[in-house]
């Protein structure tokens, strides 16, 4: 990939702007939810890891070491099924209300399957050893 870190690197600072957007709109409490705020913390705070892991990417993404680029691969995995639980958080249906989802689950959603995307196509140059 030729633009393999300009695409790491926006996709990067997607999520972390994904998660300051309102995620789901509550009818019933008449407020949007963010990746930093829900109704008395009942949520918790889903934001500040998946910043956290938009940044440690930006910065795997920047090295040109092959541990960088495996370890890459696994926190964009982890980052998928943390964001599959927090999707099913967000957006399910209890008590007769369902929330509508607003822009920033579908930006998060996005942002981390290009992570993923973007961890399993590193741009990596091997040099092949010869023998001596």
């Amino acid at each position: 990939m030729k633009h393999y870190k300009i695409i790491g690197v926006v996709t990067g600072l997607v999520l972390i702007i994904s998660c300051l957007l309102p995620w789901a709109y509550y009818p019933d409490l008449q407020k949007s939810f963010t990746g930093f705020f829900s109704e008395h913390n009942i949520y918790g705070k889903p934001g500040i890891i998946f910043v956290f892991i938009a940044a440690v990417s930006i910065l795997l993404v920047m090295k040109n070491k092959v541990w960088a680029k495996r370890t890459h691969v696994i926190l964009s995995a982890l980052n998928i099924g943390y964001l599959i639980k927090t999707y099913i958080l967000f957006t399910s249906c209890y008590s007769g209300y369902c929330p509508r989802k607003e822009l920033g689950i579908y930006l998060l959603v996005l942002s981390c399957l290009m992570l993923l995307i973007v961890s399993l196509f590193p741009d990596l140059k091997l040099v092949e050893e010869t023998e001596k």
